[in-house]
């Protein structure tokens, strides 16, 4: 007779879904809490406070322009212009309003008009491809950086400086995840996977009644509106700006983090603007080579991990648990051929 066995019941998939969202927000409260502990406590000192602000607005911009460049396949050189926007409507409104309240208007005003801007201008430019639509989005941001500088609302060159600080840890933490967060739960929507539809193929996206246009231009702007989050949060901490800091090696900086993270990967745009900018920190005492080494370092990255840090996967309990197994087994073998 057959030994017959009852198959084993698959997991529960809300189950799944409560215990990783317990884990993400668990992991996210203990780092709000070690770093503010570790900021009252003195231990997190000015200058490490400035890195710890750095990192947090390469978050914002890596993983905005990821959207746009890693999950809907555009290639965008442009994201500066929309930091610029953001900075600057932050910087005059929280002069003329220095309030709490006049931070946070400034925050929204900047981010609407960039989306807006984003909006208007990627609608005609995001029917172009590959390297035509990088030249025009960065003739979008040069064009915001040469009225900057020619605006005397702007100060033209010498920039806007003495803004009131507002940003803090608190601030930061919540701008910081609320975009991690909002961005990665638009992808987990239709109008998400409407972008990685048209970045898989448009042609076939199209065919299953994907509006690609609609989805790149909606992506376009989102990006947009997060890239301005990104530039108040700098201009409110740093309290100058000037147009200079919104060049094209900004759009290139940005661009970095998102290839050497992983087109398409979240948890990979912060791994990477982490790990840059603690290189970046630890070659402060060697400024005569510093741009030498963080260059070669950044080339020795790519040899060895050309899909960049983390490709198109996402840090999950899952892919944890499917490299435990592995571990486990491997030292099993080697104690087995001991």
């Amino acid at each position: 007779m057959a030994n017959l066995e009852t198959p084993a019941a698959p997991a529960a998939p809300g189950r799944g879904r409560r215990r990783s969202l317990l884990v993400k927000t668990g992991a996210w409260a203990a780092v709000y809490l070690v770093v503010l502990a570790l900021t009252e406590t003195g231990v997190i000192n000015a200058y490490l406070q400035a890195t710890l602000v750095t990192i947090c607005v390469n978050i914002i911009l890596a993983v905005s322009l990821n959207l746009v460049t890693g999950f809907t396949g555009q290639f965008s050189l442009g994201h500066a212009g929309f930091m610029a926007v953001g900075a600057y409507a932050t910087g005059l409104i929280t002069m003329s309003i220095p309030t709490v309240w006049g931070f946070v208007l400034g925050l929204v005003v900047g981010c609407v008009l960039a989306a807006l801007i984003g909006f208007l201008i990627g609608l005609p430019t995001l029917r172009l491809r590959g390297d035509y639509l990088a030249i025009a989005t960065l003739g979008m941001a040069e064009i915001i950086r040469v009225l900057l500088l020619n605006f005397n609302f702007t100060n033209g060159a010498a920039g806007l400086s003495g803004i009131p600080q507002f940003v803090n840890w608190s601030w930061l933490f919540v701008l910081t995840a609320g975009t991690v967060v909002l961005i990665t739960n638009f992808l987990h929507s239709r109008q998400g996977r409407d972008c990685i539809s048209v970045r898989e193929d448009e042609i076939a996206a199209e065919s299953i009644g994907v509006d690609s246009t609609r989805a790149k231009t909606l992506a376009f702007t989102v990006g947009a509106f997060f890239g301005a989050l990104a530039g108040g949060v700098y201009a409110s901490y740093f309290y100058f700006i000037k147009p200079d800091l919104f060049g094209f090696m900004q759009s290139i900086n940005i661009l970095v983090i998102v290839v050497l993270g992983g087109l398409g990967s979240i948890s990979g745009s912060i791994i990477a603007a982490v790990l840059l900018a603690m290189v970046s920190t630890l070659l402060q005492p060697f400024p005569e080579v510093r741009m030498i080494l963080y260059s070669l370092v950044l080339v020795v990255l790519m040899i060895f991990r050309p899909q960049g840090l983390m490709g198109s996967k996402e840090l999950s309990i899952s892919l944890f648990s499917r490299l435990l197994p592995k571990r486990a087994t491997s030292a099993a073998a080697t104690k087995d051929a001991s």
